[in-house]
């Protein structure tokens, strides 16, 4: 009985390709689900660091969703010209922001809170397994970060 050699370089097997094709299937369902509070997938994030803590230095925010500035500075921006969220100079330190939501900003998040459950819906998957998929997926964040 003879076995087939496995090759290390086949697409299939690959971590990285795993994730980049996850990554973008899920994130293409919260499309729909985002569209109607008018948020894009990375806007929804900013939004919910915010819901989460605020206001927040530009340099916070951008620790805490794992952007880089010129990568958070355009989402920002549109968040403002939205009307959810307003950037002022922070008194102590005139060159960073602080970012903190409107009132619009913080009235959205009742109508976000359906997108979780919605999301959970459209992929059909056990909550639980998905909150191991994430644990998952956390542990090997962590892990390439050491490794970098």
């Amino acid at each position: 009985m003879s076995s087939t050699p496995v090759d290390p370089l086949a697409l299939e097997r690959q971590v990285c390709f795993a994730l980049v094709v996850a990554a973008r299937s899920v994130v293409g369902l919260y499309r729909p689900v985002l569209e109607p509070l008018g948020l894009t997938h990375p806007q929804y994030l900013v939004m919910l660091a915010l819901w989460e803590r605020e206001p927040m230095s530009v340099r916070e925010l951008s620790a805490a969703l794992q952007l880089d500035a010129p990568t958070l500075s355009p989402l920002l921006k549109r968040l403002e010209a939205a009307g959810l969220l307003e950037r002022n100079r922070i008194p102590t330190d005139q060159r960073s922001l602080a970012v903190s939501l409107t009132a619009a900003g913080r009235d959205l998040r009742a109508r976000a809170e359906e997108v979780p459950a919605r999301i959970v819906e459209r992929l059909g998957m056990d909550v639980a397994e998905l909150e191991s998929v994430r644990d998952g997926l956390t542990k090997v964040i962590g892990a390439a970060r050491t490794a970098g």
